[in-house]
This record gives structure tokens, C-alpha cells and sequence, in this order.
């Protein structure tokens, strides 16, 4: 299964393969945890798509 991502560089919407994503979280100045998921492009460039806590622990993905 693909996951969809925004490349704003392109301004077009990229799928890549569940074996190239990886999970993350994000701690704001604040303390607040953000739950996201970080893949590459062919070119090596980084794509952040941020999703719910829900969301971010049904995915079987590694942690980055």
C-alpha cells in the first residue's frame, strides 16, 4: 500500500511505497507531541505528512 504525500516543492501529490516511510514524532516548544510520517524522494529530498495519534499507532511502520 502507498502512502500519499504533499511535495510543496512540486506542488503535486506523491504516493511512495510503505517500505520507503518511516514513523516520527515532533515535540513543539510547547511540549506537545505531533505524530507524523517522513518519507523521501527519488531526488533525496524530505516529505512530512503529520496524521492523528490514532492513525500514527494502527501503522505498521518502523520509528525513525
Amino acid at each position: 500500500m502507498a502512502i500519499e504525500f504533499y511535495d510543496v516543492k512540486t506542488r503535486q501529490k506523491v504516493s511512495l511505497p510503505e517500505s520507503d516511510v518511516v514513523k516520527t514524532t515532533f515535540t513543539t516548544k510547547n511540549g506537545q507531541t505531533r505524530y507524523g510520517l517522513r518519507g523521501k524522494t527519488k531526488d533525496g529530498r524530505n516529505l512530512t505528512k503529520f496524521v492523528s495519534k490514532t492513525d500514527w499507532e494502527k501503522m505498521d511502520l518502523p520509528e525513525g
